[in-house]
């Protein structure tokens, strides 16, 4: 499926869109983490839990479940906000 990348990130990727395959979007993190090692880290935490300035969009949804199952046609989005002041 494809995955949308946010800026911040897109220096494992060199790409803002990009295809990775899994079940669920845990999987898909996974996946991407298959291809472009240290990515997950930078959204998910020791505690496999969402980093607070990341959100995942599934099809223009937001989701807050890493168990969330996906289909394979599914378009993902990964945005990071910003901060600072």
């Amino acid at each position: 499926m494809r995955v949308l990348i946010p800026g911040p990130l897109r220096s494992y990727t060199a790409q803002s869109w990009v295809t990775a395959n899994g079940a669920t979007i845990g999987a898909v993190l996974a996946d991407l983490e298959r291809q472009y090692p240290g990515i997950r880290f930078r959204m998910i935490d020791e505690q496999d839990r969402m980093r607070p300035n990341i959100r995942f969009f599934v099809n223009g949804a937001a989701t807050f479940d890493l168990a969330r199952l996906l289909r394979p046609t599914d378009e993902v989005q990964i945005v990071q906000a910003l901060s600072g002041g």
